[in-house]
């Protein structure tokens, strides 16, 4: 049986899903990497995770947007060309 890896519970911070067993919130993981943090540099600060628990965070965030967002509904704007020579006269 596969143990859950992502657990959200209202007395570990306020119910922000977080790494099981931790107070890591998938928040915390998906900033790091945002701020351009490797996985090895988190590893560093956290050496309490494992490549997997990150892995499962963005996999976790990742499944949130698919869910949240139908594909149906989803608009993509046309593509915008841009023109950035300068005419000089």
């Amino acid at each position: 049986m596969k143990q859950t890896q992502i657990i959200s519970d209202t007395k570990i911070l306020g119910g922000k899903p977080v790494i099981a067993g931790t107070r890591i919130s998938v928040e915390l993981i998906l900033d790091r990497i945002a701020s351009g943090m490797s996985m090895k540099e988190i590893l560093k600060d956290y050496p309490h995770l494992t490549v997997s628990q990150i892995q499962t965070a963005i996999s976790y965030a990742k499944n949130l947007v698919i869910n949240k967002l139908p594909h149906s509904k989803i608009k993509h704007p046309e593509p915008t060309t841009l023109y950035t020579h300068e005419i000089s006269r």
